[in-house]
């Protein structure tokens, strides 16, 4: 039987076979992040939309396509620095699937051969986190100003039009150093001095003065006395 026959328009003919061949092709879909492996900076991505499948009889279903493996996975960086997110599972993302393989380049890096002469395949996923369906959706979004938060929004850096606003407990494992003036409620450190509404307490020792030479310390100062007897230490609660 001549195939033709079994379709009499040529443009419906041609339209079939362009879906048949689109049916093929792996573009971008979202996914669920299954598992991440640091070291190698890949996951295991379960694609989130069912493929539809046709047995024997012609009776189309719905199927759960095959598990996105070793895909690597893209953190915002550049020029040696890098912003990484903790990959939990069941991290929403996008996958999207190169037009060739990957596999060479992925294994050395720079410009590769492909080791396979394959086309927009599932095997050539590679994950962006990030992409939320409507129950896993972020809160309260700042529209007006840039932000790095947490899902519920209890801790969150703000980049506003006159400076950072931190939301949050700050830890310093390092130097601080400010150009300007630190306030707070209780009063302010600046390029002048330190001026202090309420009580200072220090679990160590405090050291006032320029040089080893010219320092004296809380502990050690000493006390003069009245009369001609030796100088005295300070005593602790007094």
């Amino acid at each position: 039987m001549d195939r033709r026959e079994r379709i009499d328009d040529l443009t419906v003919t041609q339209r079939a076979a362009m879906r048949g061949f689109q049916a093929t092709v792996w573009t971008a879909l979202p996914g669920i992040l299954q598992a991440f492996e640091a070291d190698k900076m890949t996951a295991t991505v379960q694609p989130a939309i069912k493929a539809q499948q046709r047995d024997v009889k012609g009776v189309w279903s719905d199927v759960t396509l095959p598990l996105c493996l070793d895909v690597p996975v893209q953190f915002p960086g550049g020029g040696g620095f890098a912003l990484t997110m903790p990959m939990k599972k069941g991290t929403e993302g996008i996958l999207i699937f190169a037009s060739r393989c990957i596999d060479a380049w992925w294994q050395s890096g720079g410009i590769q051969k492909q080791a396979e002469l394959r086309m927009h395949d599932l095997s050539d996923g590679m994950f962006i986190p990030g992409i939320f369906s409507q129950p896993n959706k972020l809160e309260n979004v700042n529209t007006d100003f840039p932000e790095l938060r947490n899902k519920e929004g209890t801790v969150k850096l703000t980049m506003a039009a006159g400076g950072f606003r931190i939301k949050g407990d700050v830890f310093v494992d390092g130097n601080l150093e400010a150009t300007g003036t630190i306030k707070w409620p209780q009063g302010t450190f600046g390029a002048a001095g330190a001026t202090i509404d309420g009580i200072i307490t220090a679990t160590g020792d405090v050291h006032a003065g320029e040089g080893t030479a010219g320092q004296v310390t809380l502990k050690g100062h000493k006390h003069p006395t009245a009369g001609n007897g030796p100088p005295s230490s300070p005593t602790p609660g007094t």
